[in-house]
C-alpha cells in the first residue's frame, strides 16, 4: 500500500512516514497537475496541511491559517476526484467544538469563534471529495518529538511549569502512538466518516499539570494566569484556555481499543 502525504514534515506527518514507508510528499508548491501525477499509483492519501496554531493571530496570520487548508484542500481534491485513489483521510481539530460541553462525534453544534469557523470550513471542503473519505478531528497530541508536549518540556524542566487558571478547563489528548494505531485501523479497515483522536480519558488541566510534573520530578506550583497568556498570544491563546471535553465514541464503535488511556502512564511512556 502506498500512501500520499500533505503537510509532511509536521509532527504528525514525521510520524506517519515512520508507519507507512512507502509514500510520496505533496508540497504546497504542487499544482493540481503535479498532484495528479504523484497521486498515480497512491492507494490513500492523508492531508495534514496547515500553517502551525500556536502563535499570534494577526488578521494577515488568520488569512495564512485559512489559506493553508482550505486553499491546499480545495487543489488537492480537484487533484484526488481525477484520480485512482481510494480513500482520502483528512485532519481537522476538537477546536470545532464549543467550550464547556461534553462531546463526541454525534454532537453538531460548532463552536462560535474562529477555531470553530476554521475546522469547519476544512472539513467542508475535505467533503467535497468523491472518493470514500474520513475525517480525524486532533486533541492534543502528546509526543516528545513535537507536537504540545515538546513545547511544555522545557518550562516543566526548570520547575516553572504550572496550571493554567484555576485548572479546570478539560484537556483532551491522546498518544503519537495510539494517534498512529488509529490511522492503520482506519486504513485497513476502509472507514468512513468523522472520527474522534482522543483518548477516552479527558483530564482537567490540573491532572495534566500534576501528572507531567510527577513523571518530570519538578514542582508545579507556579500557576500561571490566563491573562498571561492573553498577552503573549491575543486571541490564539483560546487554544491553551478553551476547555475540550470530547469523547472517541466512533471510533470505539468500530472496535479500536486504546493501548493509553491513563494520562501519567501515557507521560511515562513517552518520556521515560
Amino acid at each position: 500500500m502506498k500512501i500520499a502525504l500533505t503537510g509532511a514534515s509536521g509532527f504528525v506527518g514525521t510520524e506517519l512516514q515512520n508507519t507507512f514507508p512507502d509514500y510520496v510528499i505533496i508540497t504546497r508548491h504542487d499544482d493540481e497537475n503535479s498532484i495528479l501525477k504523484k497521486l498515480h499509483d497512491v492507494d490513500v492519501v492523508i492531508n495534514l496541511a496547515g500553517a502551525p496554531i500556536i502563535q499570534r493571530w494577526s488578521d494577515p496570520y488568520k488569512k495564512i491559517l485559512m489559506q493553508s487548508r482550505i486553499d491546499s484542500t480545495e487543489r488537492l481534491v480537484r487533484a484526488l476526484n481525477q484520480s485512482n485513489v481510494t480513500h482520502f483521510i483528512s485532519t481537522s481539530a476538537i477546536g470545532i467544538y464549543p467550550d464547556d460541553k461534553r462531546c463526541d462525534e454525534r454532537c453538531t453544534e460548532i463552536a462560535e469563534d474562529f477555531l470553530g469557523n476554521l475546522a469547519h470550513k476544512w472539513e467542508e471542503e475535505a467533503l467535497l471529495c468523491h472518493k470514500p473519505t474520513t475525517i480525524i478531528r486532533f486533541g492534543v497530541i502528546l509526543g516528545k518529538e513535537g507536537g504540545a508536549l515538546a513545547q511544555m518540556l522545557t518550562p516543566f524542566k526548570l520547575g516553572l511549569g504550572g496550571i493554567i487558571g484555576n485548572g479546570k478547563m478539560m484537556t483532551s489528548w491522546i498518544d503519537i502512538e495510539d494517534l498512529m494505531r488509529i490511522y492503520q485501523f482506519i486504513i485497513d479497515k476502509k472507514i468512513s466518516g468523522i472520527f474522534n483522536a482522543v483518548s477516552p480519558n479527558p483530564v482537567t488541566n490540573y491532572t495534566l499539570t500534576k501528572a507531567l510534573g510527577k513523571v518530570l520530578h519538578r514542582p508545579t506550583i507556579l500557576p500561571i494566569p490566563e491573562f498571561a497568556l492573553r498577552i503573549m498570544y491575543g486571541e490564539a491563546s483560546s487554544v491553551l484556555t478553551g476547555s475540550k471535553e470530547i469523547y472517541p465514541k466512533a471510533l470505539q464503535d468500530k472496535g479500536f481499543v486504546f493501548n493509553y488511556t491513563d494520562i501519567e502512564i501515557a507521560l511515562e511512556h513517552q518520556l521515560l
